[in-house]
């Protein structure tokens, strides 16, 4: 019987990049797209119209599986650093992981994987290590997104007791190759590149590779303990460490840099000219409280459990850059319909 993968949201960052890893090893794929949406063509992978928040159209990627067979890596979710999106958020997040674990639940999966964040763990007081956490509760944590992302992962950790085989992993900040400027972080480098990002702001975050986390979700897969939590971190990056990797490797020009509370002032000017240059603002109110958050989360259990092991953010901002200049804001080269499910696959 050979093993089936289910990815939600193909077309993500994340979700194309798990695409692209399990192409290679022959394994049978089937990906998720949102109606419109186009993806990678590879071989062995087939991919399915639908929706998370309506579950006639997700039956579809379920369909001649047999128990115990499939692998659902469930990546699809909305992250959204402005204000206006709390409704679509809860329905995506939180009901469109509902209606996953319910379809899991029914067809008997072999495991179930849940991308959550890291904002769904409370944040502790600086110089406090971040740890993972066995409840989740959207009280603990700031902002729709935490929220969302928190109610979410107690919902699979209760599906879990109630004998669903899942596991949870907690991404810092993606970055890295393979995606398009949807990615807040890929945009930001992009912005700075194409010479839209008119300035750097005083502060960082804990920032990963895209291609370690999707790593670190197979392992999870593998070998994670039911029930159980991995963050998969790497360590803290100031805004200005990433742009200077950025300027070693394609040049650029040094940005001025704004104090937070500086970059607070002038938000509103700052979503104007993003504004007015078509793009979406990347300093706003949530993203300026995350750059001056307490970043310091322990991957030691992923680690130690998984084998998870992140590269250095030069690679990977090389590789971004390398990605962009060659394919722009998109976040494949080749493109394709999705077809039909074909018997056996």
């Amino acid at each position: 019987m050979k093993k089936i993968y289910i990815i939600t949201g193909a077309a993500g960052h994340l979700g194309n990049t798990l695409v692209r890893l399990l192409a290679k090893s022959g394994c049978l794929i089937r990906g998720l797209l949102l109606p419109g949406e186009r993806a990678q063509t590879f071989e062995n992978v087939r991919y399915v119209y639908g929706d998370v928040t309506r579950p006639d159209s997700i039956e579809p990627l379920f369909e001649g599986v047999q128990p115990q067979q499939a692998v659902v890596m469930h990546t699809a979710g909305i992250v959204d650093i402005m204000a206006g999106q709390a409704g679509r958020m809860q329905q995506v997040n939180v009901e469109g992981t509902a209606n996953m674990i319910r379809l899991c639940d029914i067809h008997d999966v072999r495991r179930f994987v849940y991308v959550s964040s890291v904002h769904a763990i409370p944040e502790q007081p600086t110089p406090a290590v971040i740890t993972e956490v066995s409840h989740f509760s959207p009280d603990a944590v700031k902002g729709g997104y935490a929220k969302t992302k928190a109610q979410a992962s107690q919902l699979v950790l209760d599906a879990a007791a109630d004998g669903l085989d899942a596991v949870i992993v907690h991404p810092s900040g993606i970055l890295g190759p393979y995606g398009g400027s949807n990615n807040y972080l890929v945009q930001l480098i992009w912005d700075y590149m194409t010479g839209r990002l008119p300035a750097c702001v005083r502060g960082g975050y804990d920032f990963v590779d895209v291609r370690d986390v999707a790593a670190g979700c197979l392992a999870a897969a593998a070998q994670g303990r039911r029930g159980a939590c991995y963050i998969l971190s790497n360590r803290h990056y100031t805004i200005r460490q990433l742009l200077q990797m950025v300027r070693d490797v394609c040049g650029g020009r040094r940005l001025p840099e704004l104090p937070v509370f500086a970059a607070r002032a002038v938000a509103p000017l700052l979503g104007l000219y993003a504004k007015c240059r078509h793009r979406r603002p990347l300093y706003t109110s949530y993203a300026l409280q995350t750059l001056c958050s307490n970043d310091r989360f322990s991957h030691d259990q992923a680690t130690a459990e998984l084998g998870y092991r992140p590269r250095d953010l030069r690679q990977t901002v090389t590789d971004t850059v390398h990605w962009l200049q060659r394919y722009g804001g998109r976040s494949t080269p080749r493109f394709i319909r999705p077809q039909p499910v074909r018997k056996g696959l």
